[in-house]
Formats: C-alpha cells, sequence, structure tokens
C-alpha cells in the first residue's frame, strides 16, 4: 500500500481539512485530494466525509486510520534504523514540553542528552499541557514532557520527575518565607494561569479536596503561562502558584520568594506523554533512556 497515500489521509483525519493537511506535509490542496481519493477507489470505501465544514472519518476510515497509524510509525521507525548503519543518532527528534517542565528542567536534559550526540538535531516547542498532548496526539511531535494527566485513549503517560508548586510572592511581601492561610489568601490579588496549563490544573483539584476551587479566589488577573505571571508577581502586582524549579533563577536573585498555604501541600508529577503504539524512533528512545537515568 502507497504510505502516501495513508500519510495524507491521517493529516486530512487530524486536521479535519484538506488545506490545513496539505499545510502540514508541504504539498498543495489537490495532491492531498487526489492521493485520498486514489486510496478510496483502491479500497472501494468512502472513507471521508465531505458534507460538513469539517472533514471527518467516516466508519471505515476510522478503522483505516487506526491501522494506518501503526504502519506509518513502523515505517518512520525503519528509515530511523536503516539510515545510520554507524549506529550514531541523526535526524531530528521533535519533543514539545508545557511551561513549567520546559523552563529548566527540559532544556537541560536536551543540552546533554545533544552534547553526547552531535549529529542529532533537537527541536523542543514549549506550549500550555494541553496543547503538547494534543499535538502528540496527531503525532505532530514524537514525545511530549508535560505537567499533568490528560484523559485520552490515544496517549500515554509515563512519570518522570515529582515537581512542587508553591506560592510566589514579592520578596517584600509578608508572608515571604511563611505560612498564609487560606481565609488571608482570599485577600490577595491572586494571579492565574490561563485554563490549560498544568499548574492551574493541579493547583485546582488541590484547592477543591480543601473545599474550593481556584474561582472561589477571585482571580482578577489571568495572565496567561508561566513567564506572564512571573513578572507580575516580580512587579509587585499579586501571587501566583507555580512550579518551583520554574522560578529557581528568581529565588537565587531575590527577584521572588515563596511562601505556604496552611492545609495545601500542592505538587505534581511530570510526565513523559507519547502516542498509543507508535513505536519510539532510536533517538525518542535514547532520550527517554536518558531523561529516566538522570531523574531517578
Amino acid at each position: 500500500m502507497d504510505t502516501r497515500q495513508l500519510a495524507a489521509f491521517c493529516a486530512v483525519v487530524e486536521k479535519s481539512s484538506f488545506s490545513q493537511a496539505a499545510e502540514r506535509l508541504g504539498v498543495t490542496q489537490p495532491a492531498v485530494s487526489l492521493q485520498v481519493r486514489a486510496l478510496e477507489e483502491r479500497l472501494g470505501q468512502t472513507l471521508l466525509d465531505r458534507s460538513g465544514r469539517r472533514v471527518e472519518p467516516t466508519e471505515a476510515g476510522l478503522r483505516l486510520y487506526r491501522s494506518a497509524q501503526r504502519m506509518l510509525a513502523l515505517e518512520e521507525q525503519l528509515y530511523d534504523e536503516v539510515a545510520s548503519d554507524s549506529g550514531e543518532l541523526t535526524g531530528t527528534l521533535a519533543i514539545g514540553a508545557s511551561t513549567g517542565p520546559g523552563a529548566h528542567l527540559v532544556p537541560l536534559l536536551l543540552c546533554e542528552f545533544q552534547r553526547d550526540h552531535p549529529d542529532l538535531h533537537v527541536a523542543l516547542s514549549i506550549w500550555d499541557t494541553q496543547t503538547v498532548s494534543d499535538k502528540v496526539a496527531s503525532r505532530e511531535l514524537e514525545l511530549g514532557v508535560v505537567g499533568a494527566l490528560r484523559r485520552s485513549r490515544s496517549l500515554e503517560f509515563e512519570p518522570l520527575v515529582r515537581d512542587e508548586i508553591v506560592l510566589a510572592v514579592p520578596p517584600g511581601h509578608s508572608a515571604a518565607g511563611g505560612t498564609v492561610s487560606l481565609d488571608d489568601l482570599r485577600q490577595e490579588t491572586v494571579i492565574a494561569m490561563q485554563e490549560g496549563a498544568g499548574v492551574r490544573q493541579v493547583v485546582d483539584e488541590e484547592l477543591r479536596r480543601a473545599g474550593l476551587r481556584v474561582r472561589d479566589l477571585e482571580p482578577r488577573l489571568e495572565l496567561g503561562l508561566q513567564e506572564s505571571v512571573k513578572s507580575a508577581v516580580a512587579a509587585g502586582f499579586g501571587l501566583t502558584f507555580i512550579s518551583r524549579t520554574a522560578i529557581e533563577g528568581e529565588l537565587a536573585s531575590g527577584a521572588l520568594a515563596v511562601a505556604r498555604v496552611a492545609g495545601l501541600d500542592p505538587a505534581r508529577q511530570i510526565y513523559v506523554v507519547r502516542a498509543k503504539g507508535r513505536p519510539p524512533t532510536r533517538a525518542a528512545a535514547a532520550f527517554l533512556e536518558f531523561a529516566r537515568m538522570k531523574t531517578s
């Protein structure tokens, strides 16, 4: 079976669009349409429902999509193994990370790993946890490192390392280095990260166990991801829950301080996320082994 046709079909299913599939594959939209139509003719089945605004797979299309993913993954693994008869890692390792682990943990791991494999190109992209998971599921990325679990039948999550979440405060704040109560916290300006951020999900769950929710604290500022909230807290505009590893530099320089919230012990597991049924390339397998060793 022509794997180019399968790749075109899978891209359309994942993007729900012929034009976006063509953009991902770097070809024209008519070329993608021809590949998919040729596949349908060969199988004698309509694989895509084109009647709505979004292109959706038919029942037969869904069955083919699951098998096609496995076939394309095996093809990628085959090329990867044959391409380097010297045993050296080559090609590109594309990884996504959410903002917490993507600030320090993952970049340092990747830099050390790439130093040991100088012929390998490493590409790290930073998004929130939800986006990284979505991109791994759609196979735009081979691996992701995220700070929260997402329920998904197409993904598997492997624990990597534990990460403490702290309440970051301006260095001159009265709670710096001490403890605040939940009632005291209600009187503060709590700066929240955007929906989809792993830290926000973990904190929300911890507050729920204490009988509260993030919105019960009336966060009047929602400033995206960690770099935005760090800047706002350092400038004295409020407090925020954030990964401790993400502010180690600011703590060392005195730009930020931390406080403990009585009754809360927010922490999270950092996970490696992969697509189920996708065999890892040599580079991905080697990096996973390296990361496990370094974080154990």
